[in-house]
């Protein structure tokens, strides 16, 4: 992809939208690409995660394996970020992520995120509030399912 189309990518995702032209320039430069055939697992869960991945083109299918059966939980498709706690912190993937068809995925590493963080301290308080606010929601949504797990 051209670094237009990358840099236009990455505005789309909400995590990223508000950064500016050239945090995301820096973004897109530093980052590779990955392809996936149907099929390819892009990670599995329990691995460990060091970067992130925001998918491009294709569909993703993340899956949970519990008491020896593997759930669907949903799709991944354009637009979607993938693992961005690794950003932060080397962290046990807790799905995996297979890919549905061919399928694209920008991969964002733990170095790229801190050279950001070095250049454009301003994105990393933009980028701390939203993963806090990313955060906060998933445990509103699972204290809303706990009742379902409990006894």
């Amino acid at each position: 992809m051209a670094l237009r189309d990358d840099i236009a990518l990455l505005s789309s995702v909400a995590l990223f939208g508000d950064l500016g032209g050239d945090a995301l320039r820096l973004i897109a430069f530093g980052s590779d690409y990955r392809d996936l055939v149907p099929g390819e697992a892009l990670f599995r869960e329990g691995e460990k995660g060091e970067a992130a991945y925001v998918v491009a083109s294709g569909r993703l299918a993340l899956t949970h394996a519990r008491r020896g059966e593997t759930i669907e939980l949903g799709f991944a498709e354009p637009g979607s970020v993938l693992g961005e706690t690794a950003l932060v912190s080397t962290v046990e993937r807790k799905v995996g992520a297979t890919a549905e068809d061919a399928a694209r995925v920008m991969v964002i590493g733990q170095r790229m995120f801190r050279r950001l963080l070095d250049e454009y301290p301003e994105a990393g308080v933009l980028l701390r509030d939203r993963l806090q606010a990313r955060l906060a929601s998933l445990v509103a949504d699972l204290d809303r399912l706990a009742p379902r797990f409990s006894n």
